[in-house]
């Protein structure tokens, strides 16, 4: 299975424009979408936003969300994603995020291979809806951040796909 070319084949069916928002990847994601013949007309840009300060600078993420739940953690991949899809410039419609650990965290941070993602998407009247979940990888460091990738692009379809039926609306996003 093929998964940079069915999400580019799976975007550009839809005339999706896709933004990421990376961290632990550091651009891995993009660079996937960005392999596949004609992903052109469906990248629209890429942050990677691998310190607090860039999370914050560039991304808008909230300091008080990175102290209260984490770096790892899906309420700053949300902020990612959705900071991503709110830039001036960005003319994406999707956004996927991704921010984890790939190996040993100093302290008693979570588990190697721990990796928080968001998906927000651009709906009707500029709303946006955003998804996210927490999975962790086996492996060696960049065996991490290669399937951490692989899984956002994954995804993308899927989140898409849960679009019309969801319903529970707090704190300006959705969730699951």
């Amino acid at each position: 299975m093929d998964i940079p070319r069915q999400a580019v084949y799976f975007l550009t069916s839809r005339s999706l424009k896709l933004a990421t928002a990376e961290s632990c990847t550091a651009g891995y994601i993009a660079s996937l979408i960005s392999s596949v013949p004609g992903s052109g007309s469906c990248l629209d840009v890429g942050f990677v936003a691998y310190s607090p300060t860039g999370k914050s600078g560039f991304l808008g993420v909230r300091e008080e969300t990175m102290k209260r739940y984490g770096l790892t953690s899906e309420e700053v991949a949300r902020e990612m994603s959705e900071g991503a899809l709110n830039q001036e410039a960005c003319c994406a419609d999707v956004a996927v995020s991704n921010t984890g650990v790939a190996d040993a965290a100093p302290g008693d941070g979570p588990p190697p291979g721990t990796q928080c993602f968001a998906w927000s998407y651009k709906v009707r009247g500029g709303e946006i809806v955003t998804f996210s979940e927490t999975k962790a990888f086996d492996g060696e460091r960049n065996e991490v951040r290669r399937a951490a990738a692989l899984y956002a692009l994954s995804r993308i379809e899927h989140h898409f796909n849960r679009l019309p039926r969801h319903r529970a609306k707090r704190n300006g996003g959705e969730h699951d």
